[in-house]
C-alpha cells in the first residue's frame, strides 16, 4: 500500500472525530467512578478505547460507502469518489473496524459478547449502519439516530462498571440530545440552512450545558463543573451564532465542526461533575490531538 492510500484510509475514518469518540469512553468510566478506585486496572480502560475506535471509524467508513454516489456530486474530493480508495476496499475496512470494536468490547469482562460492553458494541454498530444506510437523510430519524450512536458511547464506558448502568443510564440522553443537535445543523453545510434550525439547536445547547451543571450541583461539584461548562459554551455558541446571522454553507460548516470537536469539552464536564476534576484535564488534553488532526483531516 502507498503512503496516498494509507492518508485515504484515515482520511475515511475521520481521525479528529474518533478522538472527541475516545472521550465519551473516559467520561463513561468517570460517570462509573472506576477512576476513584484504588488500584484500578487500565487493560479494561484501553480495551474499551479501541472497541470505540474501531467503532466510530468503521461507522464513518460505511458513511462513505452508502454516500459514494451522492459525494461524487457533493465531496468529490473524498476518497471514494476521487477513486483513491475503492468502495469495496473501503467496505473490508470499515467491516474489519467494526469487527475489531465488537471484539475489543467483548474482552472486558467474562461474559464476553453477552456482556453489557459487548451488547452495547454490538448496539452502537447496528445503529451506525442503520444511520448510514436508511435514517441519515430523514428530517427527525437522522439527527435521533446519530443522537443514539453517541448516548450508547458513553454507556459504552459506564460499562465498565455494568452496575452503574441502571443508576446513571440515563445520562446518555444529554448526548443524544447534544449530537442531534449538530446533526440538524449539519443538514446545511453544502446548500446553506435555516435559521429555525439553528435556532433549535442554540436550545438544545442550553439544555445541555443546563442538564450538565444541574448533575454537578446535585453532587456538590458545582464549581468546577461550571468552569467546565462555561469552556464548553465558548466553544460551541461563538460560530453558531455566525451561522445564525449569515446561515451560509460555510459558517454552518465551521459550526458543525465547533460542536463534534466541543464534545471533549463537555464529556471533561461530565467528570468534573462526577468529582473528577483532574480526569476531566485529561480528557480535556484530548482536545489539542484533536484539533491538531482536524487541521489535517476533514471533520465532516
Amino acid at each position: 500500500m502507498n503512503a496516498l492510500k494509507f492518508v485515504g484510509f484515515l482520511r475515511l475514518m475521520r481521525l479528529a472525530n474518533i478522538v472527541t469518540a475516545v472521550s465519551d469512553i473516559l467520561a463513561g468510566i468517570a460517570v462509573a467512578g472506576y477512576v476513584s478506585g484504588r488500584g484500578w486496572d487500565p487493560v479494561p480502560v484501553a480495551l474499551l478505547v479501541v472497541a470505540t475506535i474501531g467503532l466510530y471509524g468503521g461507522g464513518v467508513v460505511f458513511n462513505d460507502v452508502f454516500d459514494a454516489a451522492l459525494d461524487r456530486l457533493e465531496r468529490p474530493e473524498r476518497p471514494i469518489p476521487s477513486g483513491l480508495i475503492s468502495r469495496r476496499a473501503a467496505i473490508i475496512f470499515g467491516t474489519a473496524l467494526l469487527a475489531l470494536g465488537i471484539s475489543a468490547a467483548s474482552l472486558v469482562h467474562e461474559q464476553g459478547l453477552l456482556s453489557a460492553s459487548g451488547l452495547l458494541a454490538i448496539a452502537i454498530a447496528l445503529a451506525a449502519l442503520i444511520y448510514d444506510k436508511w435514517s441519515k437523510h430523514h428530517p427527525f430519524l437522522g439527527p435521533l439516530n446519530m443522537g443514539i450512536c453517541r448516548g450508547l458511547n458513553l454507556l459504552l464506558g459506564m460499562s465498565i462498571a455494568p452496575q452503574v448502568l441502571a443508576q446513571y443510564g440515563w445520562i446518555s440522553i444529554v448526548p443524544l440530545i447534544y449530537v442531534a443537535a449538530i446533526t440538524m445543523i449539519s443538514r446545511g453545510e453544502v446548500h446553506g440552512g435555516k435559521q429555525i434550525t439553528l435556532y433549535g439547536a442554540a436550545f438544545l445547547y442550553a439544555v445541555v450545558m443546563l442538564s450538565i451543571l444541574w448533575v454537578a450541583a446535585d453532587r456538590q461539584a458545582l464549581g468546577i463543573a461550571a468552569v467546565f461548562t462555561a469552556l464548553f459554551g465558548l466553544m460551541i455558541f461563538p460560530p453558531l451564532l455566525r451561522a445564525v446571522r449569515q446561515p451560509a454553507g460555510p459558517l454552518i460548516g465551521k459550526a458543525v465542526k465547533a460542536g463534534v470537536l466541543a464534545l471533549i469539552i463537555m464529556n471533561a464536564a461530565w467528570a468534573s461533575a462526577f468529582g473528577f476534576p483532574y480526569f476531566a484535564l485529561v480528557i480535556l488534553l484530548l482536545l489539542p490531538v484533536s484539533l491538531l488532526l482536524a487541521k489535517l483531516f476533514a471533520v465532516t
